[in-house]
């Protein structure tokens, strides 16, 4: 089985393409999954001059096997269940709780760890692309999607270089637009598309959103003259 990515940045690059219409416009703002999403979501970002940010979300493995969702949690008290999941495999509400709160406890660490204290970017308003490397299930995916909906997001894109097709397909009815570049039949797993699907640190994590940071700061000035001269 051939990998279709040689990495998340391949895949971040080629999905950058097929979003060139949303490239220097103020209003976009590219939001990564972490950890994976983010070096996908780094190149988006670098090539269409928007800026990037984090999107705290935690998959909730089934005991056992935790590459097995069966839901997921969001900031905001968030929480989406895989139904079928948990009636196939029998899961009790407590087990389903006491995951829950392990991740939200990994959640604030994260936050903290890549926030530094800054407040998550206001999205009202806004065209948000929702950036991931890949869909299996879509928990986490539609757990985002919830998260985000609170906030009134003017347009909600998600964009993704490999997925599961029924996955990419269900979502559709949910935001405005879903770019899904391979859905490969059977799908197997997200990692088995890529030839280096090895963990996203939270190190590399750290340096990518500075580097994010220091490219949309330079980027700002020539985007609010933008804006002064369509008034």
């Amino acid at each position: 089985m051939p990998a279709l990515f040689q990495n998340r940045q391949e895949g971040g690059r080629r999905l950058a393409a097929t979003l060139a219409r949303y490239a220097g416009r103020p209003d976009v703002l590219v939001l990564a999954l972490p950890r994976g999403g983010v070096p996908v979501a780094f190149e988006i970002a670098r090539s269409l001059h928007a800026p990037l940010d984090v999107l705290l979300v935690r998959k909730l493995g089934v005991p056992g096997h935790t590459e097995l969702a069966m839901g997921a949690i969001g900031s905001g008290g968030i929480r989406i269940l895989n139904e079928e999941v948990i009636r196939l495999l029998r899961i009790p509400p407590e087990t389903i709780n006491a995951v829950a709160q392990q991740e939200a406890r990994e959640l604030e660490r994260r936050n903290d760890l890549y926030r530094h204290g800054m407040p998550p970017v206001d999205v009202g308003g806004r065209t948000v692309i929702l950036i991931d490397d890949g869909l299996a299930t879509g928990s986490t995916m539609r757990a985002a999607v919830a998260t985000l909906k609170v906030h009134h997001p003017a347009r909600l894109v998600i964009a993704v270089p490999v997925a599961a097709a029924d996955t990419c397909l269900a979502l559709r009815g949910e935001v405005d637009e879903v770019v899904c570049l391979e859905m490969p039949e059977p799908f197997y797993a997200v990692g088995a598309w890529y030839d280096d699907f090895s963990q996203t640190t939270d190190d590399e994590i750290q340096q990518l959103l500075e580097l994010a940071r220091e490219a949309d700061s330079e980027h700002q000035p020539a985007r609010a003259g933008g804006e002064e001269s369509r008034e």
